[in-house]
């Protein structure tokens, strides 16, 4: 686990950055979204029941599913393709002066597209952003925010252990930072020493502490920690049902199509997977077929043997995205072997596009074909459904 004095380094880069640029940041209020599984979801909840309530609301998500402007969301539509360029074009010469005179080196990709971020949600004179976090939370390039409304984090579980430690007493440490000053903290995790954990932090930073109760289904978990966020800042019961209804991600447990049923999952930790899994088992059909593929950087085990003993045909394949390299399939399938069923039919492609239309193949029309094990396999896949050109014509990523 890197020291925090050496990740120091990430926020005073992202704050000498939106020196440059103005410090758009100020002028916006937060709700900052944490946590190992369901972040994504509660960012998407709490920014549709805003939505919903009258709010001009604003949301930085990641990673992008299927192209980047759906990270950047105001109200119910994303950032325009024209308004993200003349942005970047604003910025460019900043960059090149963090890169030229800093202390710190040039922004990240990451870094740069919440600055975008914030300078679209000043523009668009946002009175409230949803801010999930990157990765962690203490030295996250969104912790750079000062003084948030609320902070929260769903659950504490294992991933991105290289960065932020193997314990989970480390990575709840890391994700308790967000926690500032003055901020009203919620979280729905439930394991006592890390509730301790928080609570000392929150004591510590004279942020207001809440625990939310909490079930073993995830998405009622998530939910539970949407109404009380929402209801912390005064949103009726209406617009919270309102919000909670009309919220859908891509790639959490997505269904696409019927005969066969084709679900899109990103899901790519343990806890992730937890949750798929959860769901599948309520769902009615006569067999299954999985499409995976994992990040090099992954616990594949961990994911492997939750899923791939369920499977009555397996197709091992990749992805292919130019800031994250994927197991080959070749690995998955070695890993896979003891977990396989005997009768499994097991399939390697390296061209997702191939392992897709052969399990549609192999496929009836009440068989399930499960794609999982990372966000960029099913946001590739997804293409199928809403290609790029839909997704930046719409400023959407469904249809209504």
């Amino acid at each position: 686990m890197a020291s925090g004095k050496k990740q120091d380094v990430y926020l005073k880069r992202m704050r000498y950055f939106l020196e440059l640029v103005g410090n758009p940041d100020k002028d916006l209020s937060f709700i900052h979204v944490t946590g190992t599984a369901g972040k994504g979801s509660v960012t998407n909840m709490v920014h549709e029941v805003l939505y919903a309530s009258g709010k001009r609301v604003g949301s930085f998500t990641s990673p992008s599913v299927t192209t980047s402007i759906e990270k950047i969301k105001v109200n119910n539509v994303l950032i325009s393709p024209e308004e993200l360029d003349d942005i970047v074009e604003y910025l460019k010469p900043y960059i090149d002066q963090a890169y030229r005179e800093g202390l710190y080196g040039r922004p990240s990709y990451f870094e740069i597209f919440l600055a975008i971020a914030f300078i679209y949600f000043k523009k668009q004179k946002c009175e409230l952003v949803v801010l999930e976090v990157g990765l962690g939370g203490r030295f996250d390039a969104t912790n750079v925010i000062e003084s948030p409304l609320v902070t929260a984090i769903t659950n504490i579980d294992y991933d991105h252990t290289e960065i932020l430690g193997n314990a989970l007493t480390d990575i709840a440490y890391d994700k308790i930072g967000i926690v500032k000053k003055g901020s009203v903290f919620f979280t729905t995790e439930r394991r006592k020493n890390l509730l301790r954990l928080f609570k000392e932090v929150c004591k510590k930073e004279k942020a207001t502490f809440n625990a939310v109760v909490s079930v073993d289904d995830y998405k009622e978990n998530n939910k539970a920690l949407v109404i009380a966020v929402a209801r912390h800042l005064g949103v009726g019961d209406a617009a919270v049902s309102a919000g909670i209804g009309a919220s859908r991600l891509p790639c959490r447990f997505e269904c696409m199509q019927d005969n066969p049923q084709v679900i899109l999952d990103g899901a790519h930790n343990r806890a992730k997977i937890k949750s798929t899994l959860y769901n599948l088992m309520r769902m009615s059909y006569k067999k299954l077929h999985l499409v995976i593929g994992t990040a090099d950087n992954k616990k594949t085990t961990d994911i492997i043997k939750q899923v791939v003993p369920l499977a009555d045909s397996i197709y091992f394949t990749r992805f292919q995205h130019k800031d994250r390299k994927c197991t080959h399939p070749k690995i998955l399938l070695q890993k896979s072997k003891v977990y396989i069923k005997k009768d499994s039919v097991v399939n390697m492609y390296l061209d997702s596009e191939q392992a897709m239309e052969q399990a549609l193949k192999k496929a009836d029309s009440n068989d399930v074909v499960l794609v999982v094990g990372s966000f960029f396999l099913a946001g590739e896949l997804r293409k199928r459904w809403y290609p790029e050109e839909w997704i930046l014509q719409n400023r959407s990523i469904l249809a209504v």
